[in-house]
């Protein structure tokens, strides 16, 4: 459910009508809806209620915006950051430094000594190698960083193959038939608390099979390790829960993979954490644009709107699905190809699609752009950064400036020597 409705003919984020929001703000622009982002949190919060504390991390990299962090501080989660940029969003955004979980594959010296400095709650390690680094830097600062250990359990996600993060190909965690003896090592290295594992398959899972897979690998290791003499007190299931993209389109519900959570770990007696993204975000946003012109085409026309893929890359990067509606909406339909006005072919955002008629000028959004939406913009073709705006019932704010082109040349500097 998300609070994107039309009245009279017009779609409304929550109370504030779309068109005023393109009129004071401009478009393309990222709409996000307060409403709908408390009520995912609290829907996935609830799913958990069976197990006993349960540590909620949302995961910063899918929306990272301010107020966003905010709101979700304010509802008790913490964060899932994979970059010293995330944590200090996460900090800045009021999340307390324990309830933060330092994950990702390359972080940096500099980010594990960031990370030991504001003390946060726990890195999951992604490699031995990182693991000894980390030991040195804590035992240099005379502290004990208190870490998770990621395997890969070599199970397929059954997702878009660049968004799978648990097969033996991917560059994530480490192998499950070595992990035992990883663990075993690092325990021993003074400045690391040793205290669980991590695990994580992949993003936009279609169905939990895969998921109680990787879990029940998880649960057999930590017996090994306990058989071992290792300590284990935490493990982190990640994220991926899926979001419909479709209109009608079923995925497993928070409550569902709640239960088969609760099922799976009755026993192994740890605190289990969780890094949702896209499910509390997804369908809490939706981007807005404006068509610039409907060009003939061979066999259909090209609706060009003012929303590239520098905007949403998405579709450009995955072949992802985004519902594309009219906001003043007709009832006509016809078949047309939506593209952006990036000089690149892969600036298509659907072909072929049965879309409600729209004219220039006309105000359509794609839907469900509240995650791996803004975060992922860029400036290619010398374009601006695309602003967001957050509503809350029946006022909005800006979250987010338009970042026009000319300030971003507005960093950039010629050399002397290339002055005649």
């Amino acid at each position: 459910m998300d609070h994107f409705q039309h009245r009279d003919g017009i779609l409304f984020a929550e109370d504030v009508p779309l068109p005023l929001i393109a009129e004071e703000v401009g478009t393309p622009v990222y709409v996000y809806s307060r409403a709908t982002l408390v009520r995912h949190a609290r829907v996935f919060r609830d799913a958990l209620s069976e197990l006993k504390q349960p540590h909620i991390a949302f995961a910063v990299k899918a929306n990272p915006n301010l107020a966003v962090l905010r709101l979700l501080a304010n509802e008790g989660y913490g964060a899932d950051v994979v970059s010293g940029g995330e944590l200090t969003r996460a900090l800045k955004a009021g999340m307390k430094p324990e309830d933060i979980v330092f994950s990702g594959v390359g972080k940096t010296h500099a980010e594990l000594q960031q990370g030991l400095e504001e003390g946060i709650g726990q890195f999951n390690i992604e490699s031995e190698e990182e693991g000894y680094e980390l030991a040195a830097i804590a035992r240099r600062f005379g502290k004990r960083a208190a870490c998770a250990l990621r395997v890969n359990p070599d199970v397929d996600a059954r997702t878009h193959e660049k968004i799978s993060t648990g097969k033996r190909e991917n560059k994530f965690g480490v192998p499950l038939d070595r992990a035992a003896a990883i663990y075993t090592a690092l325990a021993k290295e003074e400045g690391l608390d040793m205290r669980g594992i991590a695990v994580h398959i992949g993003s936009q899972l279609a169905d939990l099979e895969p998921l109680e897979a990787a879990f029940g690998k998880v649960g057999a290791l930590i017996k090994e390790l306990r058989a071992g003499g290792c300590s284990v007190t935490h493990a982190d299931l990640g994220g991926g829960l899926g979001v419909p993209y479709k209109a009608g389109e079923e995925l497993p519900a928070p409550a569902e993979y709640g239960a088969m959570v609760t099922r799976l770990t009755r026993d192994w007696n740890v605190q289990l954490m969780f890094e949702p993204g896209r499910v509390i975000a997804g369908n809490a946003g939706v981007l807005l644009t404006r068509v610039i012109r409907v060009k003939r085409g061979i066999e259909r026309p090209f609706l060009v709107v003012d929303a590239a893929m520098n905007d949403l890359a998405r579709p450009a990067m995955y072949g992802a699905w985004h519902d594309f509606e009219a906001v003043e909406p007709t009832g006509e339909k016809t078949i047309a190809h939506i593209v952006g006005p990036i000089c690149e072919t892969g600036d298509t955002f659907a072909m072929d699609r049965k879309i409600d008629v729209l004219a220039p000028g006309d105000l359509a959004v794609f839907r469900t752009a509240g995650a791996y939406g803004a975060t992922m913009a860029s400036s290619y073709n010398s374009r601006g950064f695309v602003a967001e705006v957050l509503v809350d019932g029946d006022r909005y704010a800006v979250v987010a400036d338009r970042i026009a082109a000319g300030a971003i040349m507005d960093a950039e500097r010629v050399p002397d020597w290339l002055i005649g």
